[in-house]
This record gives C-alpha cells, structure tokens and sequence, in this order.
C-alpha cells in the first residue's frame, strides 16, 4: 500500500500512531524525539520524501538545528500537521515568520513556503524587522521577490513624479492648505530634504528642467506667502499674540527649509534673487516701531537667513553684479549692527532669553561682510569703510581687515599710477 494514501487521522508527536522519528539535535549533542508520520511528511516535504525513498516502519530522521533555531524546528513539524486553511492565521510575527520561511526552504516544503511569503508581503514591517528581513530573504532567492516588493528601486520617471509632487505639497503650490495638513507638509518637507540626500539617481533628478522649475515656483510661493505674512503684522492691533507669532515663525521655517534645499539643486543664486528682492520690504516690517520688544524670534530668524545670502554671494558661491553687491550689502550692513548689540543686551538682561547671535553666527557674517566689501570698487569700499568708523557699534561687525587692505591697496595703486606716469614720460623722451 502506498503510504501517501493513508488517510487515518494523525496528530503531531502521537507516539501511538507514529511510523518515522524525527530526531532534533542541537549544539550540545542532546537528541529530542519527535514521533511523526510519514504520509505527512512525504507530502508536505520533499526533503522528507526524499530521506523516506525506502520507507521503514519506526524510521528515524537526524536533523542538526542550533539552539537559536531549535524551537523553531518544532514549530515547522507542528505546521506541517495544519489543515491548509489554517496555516495563514497560525504565523503570528515577523521573526517567526522569517525563521520558518527559512526552514521551508530549506526542508522543501512548498505549501507552507508560500504561505510564509504571502504572509510576510502583506504584514507592515517595523525598522528592525525590515533588517531581518532583508538580511535573511536575500538568501532565498527568487521565492522571495514578492517580499522584497516593496522596498525595490523604482525607475526615474516614477521617482522625479513622486518627488515633484512632495515638492508642490512642500511649497503649498496651488494655495494652502486647511490646518491640519500642516504636519503633512512638514512631513513632506522632512522626505524631500532626504530624497535629496547624495546617492547614483540624485543628480539625474536634480538636474531635471522639469523639477528646477518646480522647485522655482515653490520658492516663489514661500516667498510671496513670507512676504504677506509679514506685511499683515502691521495691521495687527496686537503683536503680543502668541498664535500670531506661531504663525510668522510657521512662515519663517518654510524659507529656511527652502535655503537649505536650493543649494543641493544649484538653485542658491535664485534664493539669494528672491530674499534681495523682498529685502526692503522685510526691514519695514521688522523695523517698525510696532515690533520694538516683540518678535524677536523673527528678528533673529531673519539675520539668520540674510547670513546665508551674504555668504553666498561674499565667497563667490552666487555671482552678482557690483550694483547688486553694493545694494544687499547697504540694505543689511545697518539692521545687522543695530540688533546685535540689542540681542546681546537682552540676553544679559534676561538669562532665559532664547534668541541670540552665536559666535559661530557673527564671525561668519563678518567674515562674509568683508568678502563682500574688498570685492567692491574701491570707491565703494572708502564710502562703507568711512560710515564704518562713524558708527558707535563700530565692534561688530569688525572690518578692520577690509579697512587695512583698502589702505594697502590704495597706496599701491598710487604707486602703480605713479609708476605708469614716469614710464611713459620715459618712453616719450626716448622716442624723440
């Protein structure tokens, strides 16, 4: 009689009905008995059915399993006795999921190999399971593509749409949104700011016409949204509201996200073009007699992101005309001297107070306002220079430097025009 076709009811580990002995042995040596059935395991296992070729009454079966993967050994004997609609529902995580996927293939059986990957392609995965995961499936082989679905990479096409899209979410492209979605977009923010982050398709993304333009009408939108935000505060009859201030900040927070952004795109010369154009506009706002001991969080903010365009342009990262240089420069050289002093008293003033210049904050603008000022014409460089040593606040921001280069540079240039002169005298003389 054929022994697949046995069709008495077994159950696992029933030493009564038992034909075949499953023998566990671990690490330590120490054999465990199974009592097994041999039509189940010829047909659930062709592992089994192999081992069974010339099936004996009271077979016995060595398998060497570590203590790790022990109970999982088990398990697997025990699943092979399940009814097939009961097989899904009995896996009951990630890592016994994994563990007996493993022992599926390994033992051959294909019925409760699929069930594991089914099971596996459907469950959410946490950080740490997807690990597990990964570092076993790959192993497999091709019976685990459907797990590793998920997390294949996607082509180009699919990838600039998904990041356009986060982009115009970002940015509120087509107006805001009502308030809840806030934590969306900064979550949106958060993913583009990561998709950004170097590996082989970054650049192919970022150099795309398609996503530049995007990303300029996004700036755009900050911007202009910024730039209302900020003129409204005026029109408020009270600025010592605290959702107001939310509010504002909201708004700040979407320029720095963006500053940040645009450098990684080549894009910093268009940030830079759209903070210069609205410049003006920010001061009358921030200057204004209503903001006098309120807002100083946006004070603060403010320099904190002129200081990324002053040493954009004073480092030579964005090139602008001299025209240009002299403007941004006039624009907030004066803002910059008056609140440092203001911050710094309010900071002894007020041990909590949060919002300060850091040093780290001042040398940069410095270091960036000379930049700027030795690259300017030199007449231009005398008429800061000489407002410079005018002013009370003449300690921050120190150009000393600059003003001893000027001086060097123009007694040179006497020297060189002196020069000039007497060798052309020299040469008329000679000629005649």
């Amino acid at each position: 009689m054929d022994i697949t076709e046995v069709a008495k009811p077994c159950k696992f580990d029933d030493r009564t009905t038992s034909d075949v002995i499953v023998r566990l042995r671990n690490c330590e040596g120490r054999p465990d008995k199974f009592y097994t059935h041999s039509n189940i395991l010829i047909n659930k296992s062709k592992f089994f059915a192999d081992q069974l070729t010339c099936f004996k009454s009271g077979a016995c079966i060595e398998i060497h399993c570590s203590n790790s993967n022990y109970d999982y050994h088990v398990n697997l004997l025990r699943l092979l006795y399940l009814p097939s609609d009961l097989l899904l529902e009995s896996l009951v995580s990630v890592k016994s999921a994994v563990e007996i996927l493993q022992l599926a293939v390994q033992f051959d059986c294909e019925e409760l190999t699929k069930v594991c990957v089914q099971y596996l392609e459907a469950i959410p995965w946490e950080d740490k399971e997807e690990e597990i995961i990964l570092k076993a499936v790959s192993k497999l082989g091709q019976v685990a593509m459907p797990i590793l679905a998920r997390i294949q990479p996607v082509d180009l096409r699919a990838t600039k749409n998904v990041f356009v899209s986060a982009v115009r979410f970002a940015t509120s492209i087509g107006g805001p949104g009502p308030p809840f979605v806030d934590d969306l977009k900064t979550s949106a923010q958060e993913q583009v700011e990561y998709m950004l982050t170097k590996d082989a398709e970054t650049p192919l993304v970022t150099a795309d016409d398609e996503v530049k333009s995007v990303m300029k009408m996004g700036l755009s939108q900050i911007c202009s949204s910024f730039e209302k935000g900020l003129s409204s505060l005026l029109l408020e009859p009270d600025l010592t509201s605290g959702t107001l201030e939310d509010k504002i900040m909201h708004g700040v927070s979407d320029v720095e996200w963006i500053s940040n952004i645009l450098p990684k795109m080549d894009l910093m010369k268009d940030f830079v073009s759209s903070w210069a154009e609205i410049s003006s506009k920010i001061l009358v706002v921030v200057e204004d007699k209503k903001l006098d001991s309120s807002m100083w969080g946006l004070k603060t903010k403010v320099i904190e992101m002129t200081a990324k365009v002053l040493e954009a342009v004073g480092y030579g990262s964005v090139i602008l005309p001299s025209p240009c240089r002299l403007r941004l420069l006039k624009t907030w050289l004066p803002y910059i001297r008056k609140m440092k002093p203001l911050l710094d008293s309010k900071c002894r003033k007020e041990t909590d107070f949060p919002y300060k210049m850091d040093e780290e904050l001042c040398e940069n603008i410095e270091a960036a306002i000379v930049q700027l000022i030795l690259a300017l014409p030199s007449n231009h460089q005398a008429d800061i220079l000489a407002d410079w040593l005018k002013t009370e606040q003449v300690k921050y921001p120190d150009l000393s430097e600059a003003f001893e280069v000027w001086c060097y540079r123009t007694k040179s240039a006497k020297r060189r025009l002196l020069e000039g002169s007497l060798d052309r005298v020299g040469n008329t003389t000679l000629s005649l």
